[in-house]
């Protein structure tokens, strides 16, 4: 199979992460992956959610939004609109969740990290892309609070990158781009940690239904593919002092 950018089906787009993309953000990273491009900052506050007072934990959870313009014709506004829609709640638990996986939230205490996540191009794997920036944007923003070379202390427990994999015309590709996205007969977005454990498989059979042995095979490609994201963030990460920061899982 040709792909329409000339990648080999186990190849991922290019991948851009600049760090401290915004002024005023604790930690803030603008990642590219090919065409689609995210906003992620990451901000901390020294509370906590009503229901949490008093415990000891903190909290991450984040916040997903896509420009009017990120995509072909102009989307409205979800403020606009008045309410959130369910896709972009899905995406916000997803976020949460990868980032919630690899945080100890005893360490952090009680405070509360937000992770925005602001979509300004969309050509497939907004999700993924926004996982993974938001890990380096959290990073960041953590090692203003925090000496991360004092492990007891430091509270990631460790890395996480998702990507997205899929079947066009009865191949397994990595990395989705939407002309691809669009026509999948599967499409699945894969979130891993850097000690090779799974925190989302979210697979749909859009046409046909598949395989076990499919499934591995897409597996497989996502590691690969999480595994040069997990590289590209500690690339990032090394002049901060943080790509080598000890994790306990």
């Amino acid at each position: 199979m040709i792909r329409a950018d000339g990648r080999e089906r186990e190849q991922m787009r290019p991948v851009t992460i600049e760090p401290n993309y915004l002024r005023f953000a604790e930690g803030s990273a603008l990642i590219s992956i090919g065409e689609t491009r995210v906003l992620c900052a990451a901000s901390i506050e020294d509370r906590v959610p009503s229901w949490m007072r008093g415990k000891g934990t903190g909290w991450v959870t984040a916040e997903y939004a896509m420009l009017p313009r990120a995509t072909q014709e102009r989307t409205a506004r979800e403020s606009a609109r008045g309410r959130i829609g369910g896709r972009t709640h899905e995406i916000q638990r997803i976020i949460g969740r990868a980032l919630r996986a690899v945080t100890d939230m005893a360490k952090l205490g009680e405070r509360t990290v937000w992770l925005d996540c602001d979509v300004l191009q969309a050509d497939g794997g907004t999700r993924t892309a926004a996982v993974t920036g938001a890990y380096v944007a959290l990073a960041l923003a953590l090692a203003k609070k925090f000496d991360p070379s004092r492990t007891a202390a430091w509270p990631l427990a460790g890395q996480i990158a998702a990507t997205s994999v899929g079947i066009v015309a009865g191949f397994p590709l990595l990395d989705l781009a939407y002309e691809e996205d669009s026509r999948a007969a599967v499409d699945m977005n894969v979130a891993m940690t850097d000690s090779g454990k799974f925190v989302e498989i979210q697979g749909t059979a859009e046409a046909l239904p598949f395989s076990r042995s499919e499934l591995d095979a897409l597996l497989n490609l996502a590691e690969t593919g999480i595994r040069s994201l997990h590289a590209a963030q500690q690339a990032v990460l090394e002049p901060a002092g943080l790509a080598t920061a000890p994790h306990a899982r």
